[in-house]
């Protein structure tokens, strides 16, 4: 097959013995490129390994999803796009030699990820340095867009303090103002726990709590000082597998009978990796593949169902839009300039067929975050559809939850 049509496979990545991620070019149907004109190139760093794969394989699942529409519909600048995948493993270390490697081995011209917080943040650092435009796919600490905030980083999922204020007058009011805390050792947990202090603090409540390391197996101690303090809501801050074994150890100790569970993301890859007995309380998701008002959200979850065998979820959608945001942008400056692009994403109005949710939106060009809605609801066993496993009881605007920008601590400086 003529190499216009297909560029050679790499494999980069094992995952459990079986499945290899390698960087493929997700290549269009027609030649795009002139002879000898190089691809361009996104670098995409997730932890494909340990207690976050399933969420960063969603991301990436949508990533190449993206990358084929865009070959299929003339490439950027009229080349075609290659994505290339490395794995973190939820290290910080790794995710910045990874990063180095794909920006000066491999020549990326953008750099996608990560799930994990910290690695995200370090990775910024790099490409910041590198002069290389970041679209955080999944990190949700405040400080990307916050007190740590660069010119060349923009975030595609909601910050710790959205998902907090999305939700948290709602839990108080529901079930009272008496919490204990279920929280990852490091940045995002520290973040989302912090959110919803502040919270507690404005209506008075009081709170315990356990910093859990990531890999967790075991949570009965864990369970037995929740069981102990005698909450009114036990907030589960875990993520990915954590927060599945968690939820599924809560349900087996009926704690969830004793008070209420809830807290900010039980994300979709989540909910199905528990069992039903464990699908329960109120939870936030950025996105939801049920939304039927939504223009183009039931052609995206189709597309993902055939693909994945499994319902699109806030992951798939991660990937999918920082791609197709990054060859919309490029596409309408005819630049690969990273500060050119910089400049013309912030306060950029995603089309609804990537935005792909209701009112609208936009990367606030004060700290680069993603103003996009929060759907507030309650988890379930499946009704019907084996993928209906989350009802909307609320929808939230994502600059309400953020609140205003002038409050924000994000200091941009461009470079000249």
């Amino acid at each position: 097959m003529p190499r216009s049509l297909v560029a050679p496979m790499r494999r980069r990545t094992l995952l459990g013995g079986a499945l290899a991620w390698s960087a493929a070019t997700i290549a269009a149907p027609f030649p795009l490129r002139a002879r000898g004109e190089t691809p361009i190139k996104f670098g995409m760093v997730e932890p494909l390994t340990g207690a976050y794969a399933k969420l960063a394989a969603a991301e990436v699942d949508g990533a190449r999803l993206a990358i084929e529409e865009v070959n299929r519909t003339g490439g950027i600048l009229g080349r075609e796009a290659e994505l290339l995948i490395e794995d973190s493993a939820n290290d910080a270390d790794t995710g910045v030699v990874k990063t180095k490697q794909l920006i000066d081995r491999d020549q990326a011209d953008f750099i996608l990820g990560n799930v994990n917080s910290a690695v995200a943040l370090a990775m910024t650092r790099v490409t910041a340095e590198k002069r290389k435009l970041h679209i955080v796919t999944g990190g949700h600490t405040d400080e990307i867009t916050g007190s740590r905030c660069r010119w060349n980083v923009f975030r595609i999922c909601k910050s710790a303090t959205m998902e907090a204020n999305a939700i948290a007058d709602t839990l108080i009011e529901k079930f009272g103002k008496k919490w204990y805390f279920l929280t990852p050792d490091y940045a995002y947990g520290y973040a989302l726990q912090a959110a919803f202090e502040q919270k507690l603090r404005q209506h008075g409540g009081e709170w315990g709590g356990d910093l859990i390391p990531l890999g967790t197996v075991d949570y009965s101690r864990f369970l037995l000082n929740a069981g102990a303090y005698r909450p009114k809501v036990l907030i589960d801050i875990m993520g990915g597998d954590d927060q599945s074994r968690s939820l599924d150890e809560i349900a087996q100790f009926g704690l969830s009978q004793d008070m209420a569970v809830g807290g900010a993301l039980f994300e979709l890859e989540s909910i199905l990796n528990v069992s039903d007995s464990a699908r329960v309380g109120w939870w936030t998701m950025e996105w939801w593949w049920n939304q039927p008002d939504v223009p183009h959200v039931k052609a995206f979850d189709d597309t993902i169902r055939k693909r994945s065998n499994r319902a699109a979820s806030a992951r798939d959608w991660f990937g999918y839009a920082a791609v197709r945001t990054l060859a919309a942008v490029a596409n309408q400056e005819k630049s690969l300039d990273p500060v050119v692009l910089a400049h013309a994403l912030q306060g950029f109005t995603l089309p609804p067929d990537i935005a792909l949710s209701t009112g609208r939106t936009f990367f606030r060009d004060a700290d680069h975050q993603l103003m996009s809605p929060i759907l507030v609801g309650e988890v379930h066993p499946p009704q019907g559809d084996p993928f209906d496993v989350f009802t909307t009881r609320a929808v939230v605007g994502g600059e309400k939850a953020a609140g205003p920008a002038k409050a924000s601590q994000c200091r941009l400086e461009f470079p000249s």
